[in-house]
């Protein structure tokens, strides 16, 4: 099956959107009859540029209003329009044009009165060469099921009319896509693809704001594509996705997710069928991750000293360094911390401007190259670090800003080949922190559908529902993403509020990556007391939470001042309890999580997220200038 895109899902010019679609790797596009009218280039022109990206147009869209016209001069101009049409078409190189149904005032509806319409075009499109395709609009006046359309198509028995699906229209209105088995598959012409989040409104405002690539909302698009697939089709797949949000966003980046969205779909589809196409693309399974097996922090020099002794502070110890970079390894239990600052490394510059910054993120997985590779099948971007010999060529892709993600797999002992024990280096550290729970990355919320997107396709993870953070100065969205086995957890965040933290966060770090990482430990209470006695500045809270903390749970009054002493936050679900308290900001506004989850807790400790919020804005308010 053949990727395609439509030109109205991205931002920019005609030229500067063919440029983005092709870098995507897509193999066609839907021409948007807009974009090309109001670009300043002839037909042959066009026709050339897009051959020279390596694209051909796979439809010429849309052509609205033609069918179950009254007879005069309606319907005379309809035919009239479309004969223009089939000439531009001709000179634009393609072949088939999407008509969508009408919502004309005047149009007079009837099966059959439209299919002896497209009879009749069918005859004038085949004289050009040409063919039409006909596509039930959800708000179509008469036609706005993909039923009726198709039974518009059967009775004009023309062979240049067939069908044009769009999962949004089907969806949206909720019919059963098991309908479209039925249809041949030969005379499908054409299928656009498009998402939604479920939210209860208008068709039109719904489809024309609100649409997103698949996967990113909830739609039934497997649904949808086993009944496809069940037809035989197997033409091209193309993304009609509107949405206020992309078209203003970076083209690249949103064809880029484009494009791995339809990857990512057609792999979903060859494993759940059992007769695999070949047109599908074979890519490894999904990568199960274990764990993080590090964090890397890059640092300047001037800051070491500041780092390490935090980290001593939390209970690691130095246990390695790089055999030929300045990086150091702390360790307490599977938690390691890298800190690099290595004047050659490549987020180096990034550190001494803003700060302490996540520069790496290695994960644990069964298969290292399968996760690389299945990765760059889904448009990740490659990496290739220098290394030594001797040391391991870990596979890397770049991750959110300017961070590396690495992949790693139990064949890759790098702590034996890449570092070395320092002279006078202690055991690793066992006090509390036992593993990172999780990392909360914070990103430009126009980039938040792209990452989620990202790690869903490419790790065995699910998300959660999108929720939104109060924060004293706005809103910040926030996603979880999880593994099934807790090896992976992440929540990405991000704001449109200039003020918020997380905009902050964001606009000071050049891109911003990771904003802060949680410890899991076994006692909260304990690890608290012991940050306490090390002199760790633990974030406070305020009296009013704890009394509200009171109110909400049923809890030892005794419980309750020991959290209260320790500025520990509470939260419970139908499973467990959860404790967690906060470090103080360094770096680049980095900061340290520490949680306890008890009985099976698996949320995030998402309704204390506006209390640690305040609290670091008090802290910020109250710091000495400069």
């Amino acid at each position: 099956m053949k990727t395609s895109t439509a030109t109205v899902s991205i931002a920019g010019d005609l030229g500067e959107k063919l440029a983005a679609i092709a870098k995507a790797g897509f193999d066609g596009i839907e021409i948007f009859e807009q974009d090309f009218i109001s670009f300043d280039l002839s037909p042959a022109d066009v026709r050339k540029m897009v051959a020279d990206q390596g694209l051909e147009i796979t439809l010429f869209q849309p052509f609205r209003d033609f069918e179950g016209l009254p007879e005069g001069p309606l319907r005379q101009r309809a035919f009239s329009r479309a004969r223009h049409k089939f000439d531009l078409m001709c000179e634009l190189g393609t072949d088939l044009m999407l008509i969508c149904s009408s919502v004309h005032p005047a149009g007079l509806g009837g099966i059959d009165r439209c299919a002896d319409d497209f009879q009749e075009l069918g005859e004038i499109a085949k004289s050009y060469g040409v063919r039409v395709g006909y596509e039930a609009l959800a708000w179509g006046r008469f036609i706005n099921d993909h039923r009726d359309a198709w039974e518009v198509v059967r009775r004009a028995d023309h062979e240049n009319v067939g069908l044009i699906l769009d999962s949004f229209h089907t969806l949206g209105r909720k019919l059963d896509p098991d309908s479209i088995r039925t249809i041949p598959g030969d005379r499908i012409f054409f299928v656009q693809l498009a998402d939604a989040p479920a939210i209860d409104m208008d068709l039109l405002y719904w489809s024309r704001h609100f649409r997103n690539m698949p996967g990113e909302g909830d739609l039934d698009l497997p649904a949808f594509m086993d009944a496809l697939y069940a037809t035989g089709y197997d033409g091209p797949l193309s993304l009609e996705i509107f949405n206020d949000e992309f078209r203003r966003g970076d083209a690249e980046m949103v064809a880029r997710d484009g494009h791995r969205s339809l990857i990512n779909l057609m792999d979903d589809l060859r494993r759940r069928s059992d007769r695999p196409a070949p047109s599908l693309p074979v890519l490894p399974e999904r990568v199960d991750v274990a764990g993080v097996q590090y964090v890397e922090l890059a640092c300047k020099p001037d800051d070491i000293s500041e780092i390490e002794s935090l980290l001593t502070k939390v209970g690691m110890v130095k246990t390695g360094t790089h055999k030929s970079k300045q990086v150091a390894r702390f360790q307490n239990g599977n938690v390691n911390i890298l800190v690099n600052s290595d004047p050659a490394g490549r987020s180096f510059d990034l550190a001494s401007e803003h700060g302490a910054v996540v520069s790496e993120i290695a994960f644990t997985t069964p298969d290292a190259a399968a996760a690389h590779k299945r990765a760059l099948a889904l448009g990740a971007e490659p990496v290739a670090l220098p290394h030594q010999a001797g040391e391991q060529n870990i596979p890397t892709v770049r991750g959110v800003a300017e961070s590396l993600i690495r992949f790693l797999d139990p064949t890759m002992d790098i702590w034996a080949s890449d570092f070395e024990k320092p002279d006078g280096s202690g055991p690793a550290g066992t006090n509390g922190v036992h593993s990172i729970d999780h990392i909360a990355q914070t990103m430009g919320y126009d980039e938040m559908l792209s990452w989620t997107q990202f790690y869903t396709s490419i790790f065995s993870t699910a998300k959660s529902p999108m929720v939104d953070v109060i924060d004293p100065e706005g809103i910040i969205r926030s996603q979880a993403v999880t593994g099934q086995d807790g090896g992976l957890r992440l929540t990405l965040n991000g704001s449109e509020a200039r003020r918020t933290s997380a905009h902050r966060f964001v606009a000071d770090g050049a891109g911003a990556t990771v904003q802060h990482l949680a410890f899991a430990v076994n006692e909260a209470v304990e690890m608290a007391e012991h940050l306490h006695q090390n002199g760790f500045s633990i974030l406070p809270q305020t009296e009013n939470y704890y009394a509200d903390l009171a109110a909400r749970f049923d809890l030892p009054e005794a419980f309750i001042a020991k959290l209260k002493a320790l500025h520990i936050l509470y939260d419970e679900d139908e499973s467990g309890g959860f404790l967690h308290f906060y470090g103080t900001v360094f770096g680049n506004g980095l900061f340290f999580e520490f949680v306890e989850r008890r009985d099976g807790y698996d949320g995030f400790g998402a309704p204390n997220a506006p209390f640690r919020l305040a609290a670091q804005r008090r802290m910020a308010a109250n710091a000495p200038a400069g």
